[in-house]
């Protein structure tokens, strides 16, 4: 017989903001927390940066709006990054509550700021350059003392559930259907309200600096159940990850340009200043084009970030993690450069979402990276990312709080029915097709697009997501198929997005329409079952 839970809230993600929403629930209500893999596998606690707040006198609310709203290039819903600046101390103030520990300065009367490319003021809090780390643990610890929180280690999601709402006559989540990885068994978790806080999709792309779990879950089931998605032709690529054959795509935190770092080319001569008047500070987009034009037009396999002339003393202290990391592959960046490549880092689109965080189905809330607020519009400035998760988590959590004892409890909902699917003993398939798909969303619909290679991509992803449906509607169900379902749905999405947009604009550059339009809109795209309309309910 297969397991049935029920739950008040169930949490598909534990990073940043799904930790951070389970904490916030009322602790008279049951929590499932579903995490991929352990509570320390997700992108949060890879997060070296910071998180970027107005903790300084002489910074302001105001400058932060702006810097983000520069940085958006004209896409960013001022409403959203006024809602997130302004709850964003509060909410860190809530983490350091929580018993985060960040980095202070020496005299230990004031929290150490740094700047990151964008910001016009030095407001990035941080734990020397292991942030997501500390937040992560430390909200971890929290989760595992609360007696309300149930957590599933090692627990994928396949599919959310939905029923017809007979009162609102729309469609309401009610549930998810769980693969638990360890047993291969699709359990049932049923529950009033469910959050999506399964981070982004940066797997769909060859290189990256996510962990193998963003492979964009929530976006992939979200849309299959008829909610709206947002500009996800706006993939943002981080331009510095070191380059070396035995390294896993390591993040170099942005915050060592923020303290002097200079990028090279492989003859030792800086170029940043010919792009932009910033120079290693420019935004995100910018400085990944650069490196991008540079590798291209040389011919180079990497280019080279070099901070050998700060006092070694001064880079062991601030950047340990990346010291340490770079000093296993012998190469010892107070002494020698980095080689770098750019790598897809972050999804500034998603799941569309109001400013509580609900989503176009009933009880379905959305937050974290998989989730389109309008904060990010056209390029998502350094350090907001973490804030963002917080600020919605909080809001989200509140909204749930306040009308969970309204929620009426699911309906009957059957089991997950495997009767008619077999083993599969060509799991060769899976690992071709998820190979494939990777290297040609890289060639195709990479940091510089252009029409023909975005029709061949989608050519070539209608092609693979037949294979795929096939694959999936014959055989059992495993963590890798699941993953490379959704890979394949966000893939076309992205695709579709960018085709849509004809203009270059934050993070989309592309060669047919290298300027921008003189109206910016977001692309939206609508399910053809989208959750938003009325249904017709058979009261029989």
């Amino acid at each position: 017989m297969k397991q049935t839970h029920l739950y008040d809230v169930l949490i598909i993600g534990s990073g940043a903001a799904g930790l951070t929403v389970a904490l916030q629930i009322d602790s008279n209500l049951r929590v499932a927390l579903i995490s991929k893999s352990s509570l320390q596998g997700g992108a949060s606690w890879l997060a070296q940066g910071g998180i970027a707040a107005v903790f300084d006198k002489n910074d302001s609310a105001e400058a932060h709006i702006a810097d983000t709203l520069v940085a958006g290039a004209g896409l960013c819903h001022e409403d959203a990054v006024r809602f997130v600046v302004e709850n964003g101390p509060g909410a860190v103030k809530w983490l350091i509550d929580q018993g985060v520990d960040f980095t202070r300065e020496d005299d230990n009367t004031s929290y150490h700021l740094t700047q990151e490319g964008g910001h016009s003021h030095r407001r990035i809090l941080h734990t020397a350059d292991a942030t997501g780390k500390e937040i992560t643990s430390t909200l971890v610890d929290q989760a595992l003392a609360a007696t309300n929180i149930h957590i599933f280690e090692h627990h994928c999601a396949v599919d959310l559930v939905t029923q017809a709402d007979r009162s609102s006559r729309k469609i309401r989540c009610t549930g998810a259907y769980i693969l638990d990885i360890n047993s291969d068994e699709v359990e049932l978790f049923q529950a009033k309200s469910v959050v999506l806080a399964s981070g982004g999709a940066s797997k769909t792309y060859l290189y990256t600096s996510n962990p193998d779990g963003a492979s964009g879950d929530g976006i992939a089931m979200a849309w299959r159940r008829g909610c709206r998605v947002g500009n996800l032709e706006f993939n943002q690529f981080h331009p510095t990850c070191l380059y070396h054959p035995k390294a896993k795509s390591f993040l170099i935190t942005e915050a060592l340009r923020g303290e002097g770092a200079v990028l090279k080319l492989p003859d030792g001569s800086p170029f940043m200043h010919t792009f932009h008047p910033d120079a290693e500070l420019a935004p995100r987009d910018v400085v990944a084009r650069a490196i991008d034009h540079e590798m291209k037009r040389l011919g180079s396999d990497c280019l080279y970030l070099d901070i050998s002339h700060k006092p070694a003393e001064f880079i062991t202290e601030h950047f340990p993690t990346v010291y340490k990391r770079c000093l296993e592959f012998g190469i010892d960046i107070t002494t020698t450069p980095i080689p770098i490549v750019p790598a897809a880092h972050y999804t500034c689109g998603g799941i569309v979402v109001n400013t509580k965080g609900q989503t176009d189905l009933l009880n379905l809330y959305a937050i974290g990276e998989s989730a389109f607020t309008g904060l990010h519009g056209a390029n998502r400035m350094a350090s907001n990312s973490l804030l963002e998760c917080l600020v919605y988590a909080h809001a989200a959590a509140n909204e749930i709080n306040l009308v969970n004892q309204q929620i009426p409890e699911p309906d009957f909902i059957r089991a997950w029915d495997e009767s008619q699917v077999a083993f599969s003993d060509e799991d060769v398939v899976i690992s071709h097709n998820w190979d494939e798909l990777r290297r040609f969303m890289w060639d195709y619909v990479g940091i510089v697009r252009t029409d023909k290679r975005l029709q061949r991509a989608q050519h070539r992803i209608k092609l693979l997501q037949r294979e795929i449906q096939e694959y999936y509607s014959n055989y059992k169900v495993g963590r890798d198929l699941l993953e490379l379902r959704n890979l394949a749905t966000v893939a076309e999405l992205i695709i579709r997005c960018a085709l849509q947009r004809r203009e270059s604009r934050g993070l989309h550059y592309t060669l047919d329409y290298p300027e921008p339009s003189a109206i910016a809109k977001d692309t939206i795209l609508v399910p053809i079952n989208f959750a938003g309309q009325d249904v017709i309910i058979n009261l029989n």
